[in-house]
C-alpha cells in the first residue's frame, strides 16, 4: 500500500475518535462543545463518505460534497466561536467574517466540480483569525485559570494547527502537478490525525469555569 494511502486511511479513521469521545462525554458537554461535536460528526461522515465513494464506488469527482462541507464548516465553527466570545464586538466580527466567507464560497461554487481552493483557503484564514483571538483571550484572563484543563483550549489548538499548516496546501493544490499531489497530501493526513487527537482530548476535559 502506498504511503499516502496508508496515511489517508488512518486520517479517515482518526475522525471517529472525537465522535466516540463526544458520545461518551455528551452529558457533561456544554452548548459550545455540543456544536463542536456536531461538526466533528459531520467531518467524519464526509471524510468517510468521500473515501468510500473514491475507493468502493469509483466516483472520481466528489467536489460538490466538499463545497457543501465548507458551507457547513463556516456555519458550525462560526457559531462555535460566536458562543465562545463574550464581547459584543467580537461576536459581531464573527458574524461579519463568517458572512464574507460564505459569500466567497458561493462565488467559488460557480463550478461545483473544480477543487474549492479559494473557499477552503478562505475558511482556513477565518479559523486562524478566530483561534488566535481566542488564544490571546485565554492567555490573558481576568484571573488565573488552568488552560490545559479547558476543553476549548485543546479544540482551538487543533483548529489553529490544522488550518495554519494546511492553508498553503489548500491555496496551491491546483497548481501542483496531479502526479505529485499524493505526496503533498500526506501533510493534510498527518495534521488531520493530530487535530483529531487534540479534539478528542478537549472533549475529555471536565467542564471548567472560565472568565
Amino acid at each position: 500500500m502506498p504511503l499516502d494511502t496508508w496515511f489517508a486511511n488512518i486520517s479517515v479513521i482518526s475522525g471517529f475518535a472525537p465522535v466516540l469521545v463526544a458520545l461518551y462525554s455528551y452529558r457533561q458537554l456544554d452548548k459550545t462543545l455540543k456544536i463542536a461535536s456536531l461538526y466533528f460528526l459531520i467531518n467524519f461522515l464526509v471524510d468517510a463518505g468521500m473515501w468510500i465513494s473514491l475507493h468502493q464506488w469509483k466516483v472520481r469527482n466528489t467536489m460538490p460534497v466538499l463545497y457543501g462541507f465548507v458551507v457547513v464548516s463556516i456555519v458550525l465553527l462560526g457559531l462555535m466561536y460566536y458562543n465562545i466570545y463574550a464581547e459584543r464586538a467580537l461576536k459581531k466580527a464573527v458574524v461579519i467574517l463568517s458572512a464574507v466567507s460564505m459569500l466567497i464560497t458561493l462565488y467559488d461554487a460557480r463550478n461545483l466540480f473544480i477543487y474549492p481552493s479559494l473557499s477552503i483557503t478562505t475558511l482556513s484564514l477565518m479559523l486562524i483569525i478566530f483561534s488566535i483571538i481566542y488564544f490571546y483571550k485565554l492567555l490573558n484572563p481576568l484571573k488565573y485559570i488552568d488552560i490545559e484543563k479547558q476543553g476549548l483550549f485543546w479544540i482551538n489548538a487543533g483548529v489553529l494547527f490544522y488550518s495554519s499548516v494546511n492553508i498553503f496546501l489548500f491555496m496551491l493544490l491546483t497548481h501542483i502537478p496531479v502526479n505529485d499531489r499524493p505526496n503533498y497530501y500526506i501533510i493534510n493526513s498527518l495534521t488531520n490525525i493530530i487535530a483529531n487527537t487534540l479534539f478528542s482530548v478537549g472533549l475529555l476535559c471536565q467542564p471548567q469555569k472560565t472568565t
